[in-house]
């Protein structure tokens, strides 16, 4: 009885092993700031679980880092980040003190993502700097794709500073992001954008409304962050969203289906808007 339960437990494991192994593994790095830190960080491990995709999700953090610091960064070789990284078991771990080029060679990155800071992500005259910060990541990890992240507008009633880039107009600064994020990924040769602005402008046409920030430009932990975490799952693994049974605890039904609608839309016309109508 014995010698059968170990053939058996032997057998089991030479046919679990290997697909074990086979299984891939998905890296993802953005050089970001608070704006990466609201669209990866929380839920888009749990959206690629749900659908039985293995991942490893990493943040390059500095808050309110401009592709400007970033290139600074790059030049001086500057100790200036702090790392995040979500690991294949849902778990964070934070190391500060990390400089960029040491980050892009830690793990074998398959994208890594840029972006601008939010007051400029509309100005695209900001964007000089960035084929510097794209040719240096092409660099130290040639094998990455490289993407363009498309942070959102602020909520119409904002107090930020950086509002009045825009004349204080949410629209406006949709309109400005847009046409930002479209010149960076043809200027830069970049791979796609993942448009989570236009995600949460979709979203703010629904019963969502005009709510989906938590200080009128972060984006709010509930809905907000499972929105843009619905745009980037959808936008990496080319893999509809709609209908993922992952949802964070508190949210509804429809909440859910706003949200993963509106990101599901935003990946299919990442450059306008797509309004609800129902």
């Amino acid at each position: 009885m014995k010698r059968t339960f170990l053939i058996l437990l032997a057998w089991a494991l030479l046919t679990v092993l290997p697909a074990t192994a086979k299984t891939r593994v998905t890296r993802i790095l953005a050089v970001g700031n608070s704006f990466s830190r609201d669209a990866i960080e929380q839920n888009l491990h749990e959206l690629a679980a749900a659908r039985g995709k293995a991942v490893i999700i990493g943040n390059l953090y500095i808050g309110g880092c401009s592709i400007e610091r970033h290139v600074s960064n790059a030049r001086t070789n500057a100790p200036a980040y702090q790392l995040r990284v979500i690991g294949t078991d849902g778990r964070m771990t934070e190391t500060n003190d990390v400089r960029l080029a040491d980050a892009l060679a830690s793990e074998p990155w398959d994208y890594v993502s840029v972006q601008q800071v939010s007051q400029l992500s509309g100005l695209y005259e900001s964007y000089s700097q960035l084929p510097e910060l794209v040719d240096y990541i092409r660099r130290h990890c040639p094998k990455a794709r490289i993407v363009f992240h498309q942070t959102w507008a602020y909520e119409q009633q904002a107090s930020h500073d950086g509002f009045k880039n825009y004349g204080r107009s949410q629209q406006r600064m949709y309109e400005a992001i847009v046409q930002s994020s479209r010149r960076a990924v043809a200027d830069c040769r970049l791979r796609f954008v993942i448009p989570s602005g236009t995600a949460i402008q979709n979203a703010r046409t629904s019963a969502l409304g005009d709510h989906l920030c938590a200080d009128g430009y972060h984006l709010e932990p509930l809905v907000g962050r499972y929105i843009a975490a619905c745009t980037w799952y959808e936008t990496v693994f080319r893999r509809s969203v709609v209908g993922n049974a992952y949802a964070p605890a508190g949210m509804t039904d429809e909440q859910r289906r706003i949200a993963q609608e509106a990101a599901h839309r935003a990946a299919k016309h990442p450059y306008r808007l797509t309004p609800f109508t129902d």
